[in-house]
């Protein structure tokens, strides 16, 4: 059973605070098993322990040291979810004492350079990229092993949305051949979801015309009638989306049947999910998957720093909270950290430790 110290009891007032400001915002709940399973276990955790590290066991930093500490949080492009969320991140920890900027990028490729070169020092990835980088496998095949990356904390789910409008008669990822397809900036987590996905359906590059673009680019292409169809990688709902079916008759199709199956059965950080009825014009619950966000650190980081960190951003866990949907709904430390694949950082192995979220 989990523990919950002092702390995460203050954050439950906060969250209940945060939810209430959220309701009537007209934003969709990001709702999957594995959301619900988390928030069914944060429901029957054990009674609060009054001896946990971030009740004050002074593993962190001193308030003078950290005020002499400057954090960059890689987010991503400025028409994602990442962008927000990462301005969060960097807000609570500039509450906490820290000295902070958020810096947009290209998301998930650009950010895990930037944590081995050392640009950031936080940085939001998908998941399935950052394994692929730390095994040098998939899209990272015939480069060093990225053994660098360390992670410090899950975020939220990452749907696969694969959108078009009613008038190019696309209706499965099958009809995608032949076709004009917005993949996602080359080597970003988007284009190598689009990547495995196609895969997973028999589907090549060559059966398509590979739009190379981020997808607020792509989805202006195909507004103007220069491109089919759009892979979106985001949480729920994405403002990009959400503008293209208003002036639009929008199409999200489904990721489903043996596809599916087997694209969860070759990549284990993908779970299938659905989107919601109603997240956009869908009337209906539309078949799909989708993958963890997860928060990167740099390695070199010291681990008191690092512990600090995690504490700033859990007593100011509102901030980040409020900055979108898929934050309030998925990011909590009562989740804990059993999804992240990647090795933790040992300052951040030590805070979940502390907290009773690792053995």
């Amino acid at each position: 059973m989990r523990k919950r110290n002092v702390l995460a009891l203050v954050l439950a007032a906060a969250v209940a605070l945060s939810a209430t400001a959220c309701d009537g915002s007209g934003s969709t709940p990001a709702t999957t098993a594995a959301t619900e399973a988390a928030t069914s276990a944060a429901d029957t955790a054990a009674p609060a322990d009054t001896t946990g590290a971030a009740a004050g066991s002074g593993k962190g930093l001193s308030p003078e040291d950290r005020a002499k500490e400057f954090v960059t949080v890689g987010t991503g492009p400025t028409s994602g979810i990442y962008f927000p969320i990462g301005g969060a991140f960097a807000t609570a920890l500039k509450e906490y004492g820290y000295d902070t900027s958020a810096e947009a990028t290209n998301a998930t490729g650009q950010n895990i350079q930037n944590i081995l070169n050392g640009d950031c020092e936080i940085a939001i990835a998908m998941q399935d990229a950052v394994m692929q980088a730390y095994t040098a496998t998939g899209a990272y095949e015939g480069k060093d092993a990225a053994t660098g990356l360390k992670a410090l904390m899950r975020l939220w789910p990452n749907y696969v949305q694969l959108v078009t409008t009613a008038d190019t008669g696309i209706k499965s990822v099958a009809d995608l051949k032949g076709k004009r397809v917005g993949v996602g900036a080359a080597n970003s987590g988007v284009e190598i979801n689009a990547r495995m996905i196609l895969d997973a359906y028999g589907i090549t590059y060559d059966d398509i015309t590979p739009d190379y673009l981020a997808y607020g680019e792509a989805i202006d292409n195909m507004k103007n009638g220069q491109c089919d169809a759009v892979f979106v990688t985001s949480g729920l709902p994405n403002a990009t989306v959400m503008d293209l079916g208003v002036s639009y008759d929008m199409v999200v199709i489904p990721i489903d049947g043996e596809g599916r199956d087997k694209l969860v059965n070759d990549y284990p950080y993908y779970a299938e999910s659905v989107i919601p009825a109603n997240t956009y014009n869908n009337t209906e619950d539309v078949e799909g998957v989708f993958v963890y966000n997860i928060m990167l650190v740099r390695e070199d980081l010291s681990d008191e720093m690092v512990y600090d960190m995690l504490t700033g951003i859990f007593e100011n866990i509102s901030t980040i909270k409020a900055s979108h949907n898929a934050a309030d709904k998925n990011i909590d430390i009562t989740f804990g950290v059993d999804d992240v694949q990647l090795p933790l950082h040992p300052g951040a192995e030590a805070f979940w430790k502390d907290n009773g979220y690792i053995k």
